[in-house]
């Protein structure tokens, strides 16, 4: 017999409108798998059970009006959404996965947690993330690590691995989520989920941790296309304030239409191999990006070999502005011998990269974007979208990333694992990782679609097209 937590969100959402399920009976369905499973796969740093409870009670109530009243509610209303640990709630703790920050509680929400709430969704509690969501994998100091539910003895990626464990084990039906080198990506893979990082500027990061860079942006992880295109609906938009902006959709648009709508025969470009060199690619990954062609050219895809000079200058631009990123992160003076030591490590070198160094690092980044850019729009020849695997290995061990006797080495061993993800983080373009493949052994293995800036619609169409022809959501790990 189907579950509640079987549904999909928007059938979820679907039900509280029609009142044939309570967001109160949906919410402590949620929270009573979160009790019973969450320390198996470590998806949860604080749990808010007061706060769902008193939300789901007032989903209930305006659920109850708007049908009374004839009125419309969101496609999310009374659906339980996580909020990743990188990202404040006013009056509930926000450790950013930090030893150093376990008392700390924000006096104001994020925007994209305002957003949220106007959308009627319900917080479940914050998710695991790694200290300042630094590492591709969630192993902290705080919490027990983030596990994909595919094989318990592997990591969950990261930074977004909490989020994406919880949504992989039926603890949440999506999630809230962030991405400043892949960290949607990367968990979406592992986790056999879809998930996507907007556009630059499409989603707000204010009112209080701007990302000055430009390379982190909020984005939602998800089961379905459907279900994480209405999550972005929720989340994107301006507001005072943002240092970036992009186009928005036509008026009267939204993501979860492009969810129900094919997409035009598209040209796409496969990466013949990552852009960092030495970085050798395993080949379940290949073979899930070789399925993923084959499958596009089906669906009546052009799609073409694509040769990107390796060059190993934007690497080390990108780690050179992550040093930065991590040097300014709010840590207690009195707290810091808590870091990490990859922290430590990141902070020093952050700390060593002067103004006009920094200066070069981004302009270096924005000239990989501009060619990218260019390849992306010429008329005629210009590529749709562009095909990679998502990682370069399946699903690592839990604790084979962390490495706190060499933290300088455990940041060199981030880049053979994740070459592909930076790129659109440096370039700011919209990119999505499709559960289309699973080793012998049931691990899912993603792949990468990424698309011009501003176009998340392209790539919500297609992908909607391939999971369809592919479906994927079916497929669920033992522990669900």
């Amino acid at each position: 017999m189907a579950q509640l937590h079987d549904l999909t969100a928007l059938e979820q959402g679907a039900a509280v409108r029609a009142g044939e399920v309570s967001p109160v009976e949906l919410t402590e369905h949620y929270l009573e798998r979160v009790d019973r499973l969450d320390a198996s796969v470590g998806a949860f740093i604080t749990v808010t059970p007061e706060i769902a409870r008193k939300q789901a009670a007032d989903a209930e109530s305006e659920a109850t009006a708007a049908r009374r009243e004839g009125r419309a509610l969101s496609p999310l209303h009374g659906v339980p959404v996580p909020v990743k640990d990188l990202n404040f709630v006013a009056g509930v703790r926000c450790t950013l996965g930090s030893a150093t920050l376990t008392d700390h509680i924000p006096a104001v929400d994020d925007h994209v947690v305002t957003r949220l709430r106007a959308a009627g969704t319900i917080l479940l509690g914050k998710t695991n993330t790694p200290e300042f969501g630094l590492p591709s994998h969630t192993e902290n100091d705080i919490a027990p690590p983030a596990r994909t539910p595919w094989d318990l003895t592997r990591s969950a990626g990261g930074s977004s691995g909490g989020a994406a464990a919880a949504v992989a084990a039926g603890l949440a039906p999506l999630a809230h989520a962030s991405d400043g080198g892949g960290s949607i990506r990367i968990p979406a893979s592992v986790c056999g989920l879809f998930g996507i990082k907007p556009s630059r500027g499409r989603v707000s990061s204010g009112p209080v941790l701007h990302d000055v860079t430009g390379l982190a942006t909020s984005g939602p992880l998800a089961r379905t296309v459907a279900d994480a295109a209405a999550l972005l609906d929720v989340l994107a938009g301006p507001e005072p304030g943002d240092p970036y902006g992009v186009p928005p959709l036509p008026a009267g648009e939204t993501f979860a239409d492009h969810a129900r709508r094919a997409p035009r025969p598209l040209r796409v470009a496969r990466l013949a191999g990552p852009p960092v060199p030495g970085v050798e690619v395993h080949p379940d990954c290949r073979a899930a990006a070789d399925g993923a062609a084959a499958l596009l050219r089906e669906l009546g895809h052009e799609v073409e070999e694509l040769d990107l000079p390796a060059d190993p200058a934007l690497a080390e631009s990108f780690m050179r502005v992550w040093g930065v990123l991590a040097a300014v992160q709010p840590v207690p003076d009195a707290r810091a011998h808590l870091l990490t030591p990859l922290t430590r490590h990141l902070r020093e070198r952050g700390e060593r990269v002067g103004g006009p160094e920094l200066a070069r690092a981004l302009y270096a980044l924005r000239q990989f974007t501009q060619l990218v850019a260019d390849g992306l729009q010429t008329p005629g020849t210009g590529y749709d979208v562009i095909l990679t695997p998502t990682l370069a290995q399946p699903p690592l061990p839990v604790g084979a990333l962390r490495n706190d006797e060499d933290p300088e080495a455990e940041f060199a061993s981030l880049v053979p694992f994740t070459p592909f993800t930076p790129l659109c983080n440096a370039t700011g373009q919209p990119a999505v990782s499709v559960p289309l493949h699973w080793t012998a052994q049931g691990l899912p293995i993603g792949i990468q679609l990424a698309g011009r800036y501003g176009d998340e619609a392209t790539l919500i169409s297609l992908s909607a097209q391939l999971e369809a022809a592919k479906p994927w959501a079916g497929r669920r790990p033992s522990m669900w």
